[in-house]
């Protein structure tokens, strides 16, 4: 069972690892909340799967260490497991799903993990890890579903508590719920009055939709490129857990978990990964029906692939209007582009990009598209600009990103 003795056992175990990771307030990141970020994304590997990981590793008997672990993981779970199966010299084997970032999938390489690398998803990661451990007799690391894994990941909860007393509500990733079950379970033992409010990618809302129905339900497939909480099926333990002590979960789009890791670079000089970037993104964009309250945030990992990264953040900037497209139909005459230069200028937009197309055949011969790409402020600019563009006589056709 998991009692709070476990967890300040896991607490005390896990001084020799995970660092306790700053509570730091951003204040720009809402008007109706005091918004504080608890920073896992600058624990040890990246992540706070170190703890749960490393707590389970080391409650297993010698016999068990012997025969060596096998665990599976999107990657932030393989980087916790190899770097504790590192510092107990055990015998590590680590299935991946084939999709998982290159980084993450060489930094447990760098640990000296043995990697299995299986086609598809998590899930299917899962599958073949247990088909290797009833083969070779080596322990099953869960990523989740496993109360000593929770323990540790439950020593958040403590640390926030710690940290900030009188905190009202706590925002947590879900993936397999093994995070956000610990730290449930401690928050209503010790603060029952704070809020503790769950928040999924809308394309892996496995967990959001088994609450919605009473009962555990698997995805098909899941569709977020934020990896690390891309799971088709909850939990047996975490899904009992949530029941009792989550008060609510939310989802949010990519595109809205895009913009959260956009403004956390910008404004608060953190980064963060898809998984890693949903507390915050759920704060942003209203999810958390809540004001003047003191609200944390759950940053659980940073370990973002950056071959996405310039992808991510251009999405983001689209989502908080930072650049933006539009497609101008015009007669293909001298002066055309200047006018639309100067309309886009005088409201302070940024022309960063122009295609120029004539050869739709829906088009009149002396008719073109213009594709205009702008950097601006914010959608009230873009706006701006649209509005002067139509104030000189330009037909708008579309946009796009």
């Amino acid at each position: 069972m998991l009692t709070l003795d476990k967890i300040y056992h896991a607490k005390l175990i896990l001084k020799e690892v995970a660092r306790t990771t700053d509570l730091i307030l951003a204040s720009s990141l809402s008007a109706e909340n005091q918004v504080y970020l608890k920073t896992e994304n600058l624990q040890v590997t990246g992540s706070f799967k170190v703890r749960g990981a490393y707590y389970k590793i080391s409650q297993l008997t010698k016999a068990e260490k012997e025969k060596g672990i096998i665990a599976c993981s999107a990657g932030n779970h393989a980087q916790g497991v190899a770097l504790a199966a590192k510092k107990n010299n055990i015998p590590c084997l680590i299935c991946m799903p084939d999709g998982a970032p290159i980084s993450k999938v060489e930094a447990t390489k760098s640990y000296g993990a043995e990697v299995c690398l299986v086609k598809d998803t998590y899930d299917d990661a899962y599958a073949k890890a247990i088909e290797l451990q009833k083969e070779e007799g080596r322990t099953f690391i869960h990523p989740f579903d496993d109360i000593d894994v929770i323990a540790g990941q439950a020593t958040i909860g403590l640390e926030i508590l710690e940290q900030l007393e009188d905190v009202d509500a706590i925002i947590v990733p879900i993936g397999g719920g093994g995070l956000i079950s610990g730290i449930g379970f401690v928050i209503k033992q010790l603060k029952p009055q704070c809020k503790i409010i769950g928040v999924q990618a809308a394309g892996a809302a496995s967990m959001y939709n088994s609450l919605q129905c009473g009962e555990k339900k698997c995805l098909v497939c899941v569709d977020t490129f934020a990896d690390g909480i891309a799971v088709k099926t909850p939990g047996d333990k975490t899904f009992e857990e949530i029941k009792k002590y989550v008060d609510e979960i939310v989802t949010v789009t990519d595109d809205e978990i895009a913009a959260a890791i956009l403004m956390l670079m910008e404004k608060q000089k953190l980064v963060a990964e898809g998984a890693g970037a949903v507390a915050v993104a759920a704060s942003m964009f209203g999810k958390i029906k809540m004001k003047h309250k003191k609200i944390v945030c759950l940053v659980s990992g940073g370990n973002i692939d950056v071959n996405i990264l310039n992808r991510v953040i251009t999405r983001g900037m689209v989502m908080s209007g930072r650049r933006s497209t539009v497609v101008i139909a015009l007669m293909d005459k001298p002066g055309q582009l200047l006018g639309v230069a100067e309309a886009i200028s005088s409201k302070g937009g940024n022309v960063i990009a122009v295609h120029h197309d004539s050869s739709d055949p829906n088009m009149s011969i002396n008719s073109c598209f213009l594709k205009i790409v702008m950097e601006t402020r914010d959608h009230q600019q873009v706006q701006d600009i649209k509005d002067e563009l139509m104030r000189k006589g330009f037909q708008l056709v579309g946009e796009k990103e």
